[in-house]
């Protein structure tokens, strides 16, 4: 059978899918893992991606390390900001066990700034506010416990905390062992007050290597777990360099808006450090905007999908009492929280390619979407084509089945090349595409990259070299 470039066949009934997975340990998670062959997102804003492996070291000893996945939860900042106190955290709990997102895999309730008084005890101590925390921080967390949660806090590296609350330097070791005895699991760690350069003389990473070492030292001390230590530098001094050397996820940005020019924004910059991302150590994308402010579905699913590929902790940030059906939809897509999950691949997707622009340049950057002359994104549906060997990690001379991660459909089997058609405006399509044999016999031409194609007689197909064996016998 003679079969066209790029010609999509039906599905087998055949599991070829089965047959082509690669063996793997099962999982404890909540959601299936999918150690993909290849994924490819394809986004109006969007990624035409592969997922990969880069080994990183890290200090802590294997037994006690913690933050092997990404992180998932609720944080209450961008809901709420300051106004946050006892009540209203365990209400919220509740509200992610009952609208089924702790069954999806959120598991961390943390709590942001503003929950302490704004000086310190006489002993020394961060004191929480006793207006809104009567019951003090032990007694929360016992409750956030018991409702299958861990419970995360926020500290700042510098004098005070963005909201001018007491800040951690100077008091690591006693701030770290102050939220061990409060019962948290989780730091968040933030960037504001710096001190003098004549006090520090340190840079950003100093700072942040001091309360890694309180960390790492109360757990020698104490035979407990470490914290995880959530850094949020906002991408200061290029933390994907450095930051995995003393926590499991860093901030790479300025913090996130709920509005698409900020989604947009920020998955561009992410998309040139995906490569520092791996198991125990994430780029983190900011907060999760999805149910706040004016974006429309098709960008909640964008904005999701990029986060989950690119393997960024996945932190909840709406009001869960107002949440709509499309939000928590979107929020609990099995498929898509399995990419960010996997507990066999721990690399981020990354692109393969960057734009529709003949120099790929930025404003251009990612596949399709946006335009050389501003940094714009297209405002109309778009078909997106894309040959499958422009990726490094999909082998020449095989054809692949192809899933759509939103639809939760078989779509198919892709030979050479995949056009997928009227991506929406600022939205989405997320493929996971999984080896199925070798593609058909009798495909034309016989190379999918034509440079330089040539058989083993020395005749050559590449249009553009007039060559032959025969024509250069004297060389």
């Amino acid at each position: 059978m003679t079969v066209k470039q790029g010609q999509i066949l039906p599905t087998s009934s055949t599991p070829l899918l089965a047959q082509a997975q690669p063996t793997r340990k099962q999982s404890n998670s909540k959601t299936p893992a999918w150690s993909a062959v290849a994924f490819t997102l394809v986004a109006a804003l969007g990624l035409s991606t592969l997922l990969y492996r880069i080994k990183y070291g890290h200090p802590t000893s294997e037994t006690r390390r913690v933050g092997k996945l990404p992180v998932m939860g609720y944080n209450t900042w961008n809901a709420y900001y300051c106004a946050i106190n006892e009540t209203l955290i365990i209400k919220t709990a509740k509200l992610v066990q009952s609208l089924g997102l702790a069954d999806a895999g959120y598991d961390h309730i943390n709590i942001d700034d503003c929950y302490s008084e704004k000086k310190r005890s006489p002993a020394g101590d961060i004191v929480a506010n006793q207006a809104r925390f009567p019951s003090g921080m032990k007694v929360l967390t016992d409750q956030i416990h018991e409702l299958g949660f861990k419970a995360g806090i926020y500290s700042d590296s510098g004098w005070f905390t963005c909201q001018l609350y007491p800040g951690s330097y100077q008091n690591e070791a006693r701030d770290a062992k102050l939220f061990q005895d409060w019962g948290f699991d989780y730091l968040k760690y933030d960037n504001c007050a710096v001190p003098f350069d004549n006090i520090t003389r340190q840079n950003i990473m100093g700072r942040y290597e001091r309360m890694a070492n309180a960390i790492e030292d109360l757990a020698e001390s104490s035979g407990k777990p470490p914290l995880f230590l959530s850094m949020c530098q906002w991408g200061r001094e290029q933390g994907w360099l450095w930051a995995k050397k003393y926590g499991q996820s860093w901030r790479t940005t300025d913090d996130i808006g709920a509005s698409w020019s900020s989604i947009a924004n920020l998955i561009n910059q992410n998309s040139f450090y995906t490569w520092a991302t791996d198991f125990y150590g994430h780029n983190d994308m900011d907060m999760l905007e999805i149910g706040n402010g004016d974006l429309t579905y098709d960008e909640m699913k964008t904005h999701f999908t990029a986060w989950a590929l690119m393997k960024s902790p996945l932190l909840l940030g709406l009001n869960l009492d107002t949440a709509s059906k499309e939000s928590l939809e979107i929020l609990t897509n099995p498929e898509i929280i399995a990419i960010n999950q996997d507990p066999v691949v721990g690399t981020s997707i990354s692109p393969f390619r960057w734009g529709i622009n003949p120099n790929y340049f930025y404003p251009g950057l990612l596949f399709a979407l946006l335009r050389q002359s501003r940094s714009t994104t297209l405002d109309e549906p778009a078909s997106m084509f894309f040959n499958l060997t422009e990726s490094p990690w999909i082998r020449a001379g095989r054809q692949y089945s192809v899933r759509d991660l939103w639809t939760h459909t078989d779509i198919g089997t892709a030979v050479r090349n995949f056009t997928v058609y009227d991506v929406p405006a600022h939205g989405v399509a997320a493929l996971l595409l999984q080896d199925a044999g070798d593609e058909p016999e009798g495909l034309w031409p016989p190379c999918a990259v034509i440079e330089w194609c040539m058989s083993e007689d020395g005749t050559m197909y590449d249009p553009d070299k007039k060559w032959s064996a025969e024509e250069h016998q004297e060389f």
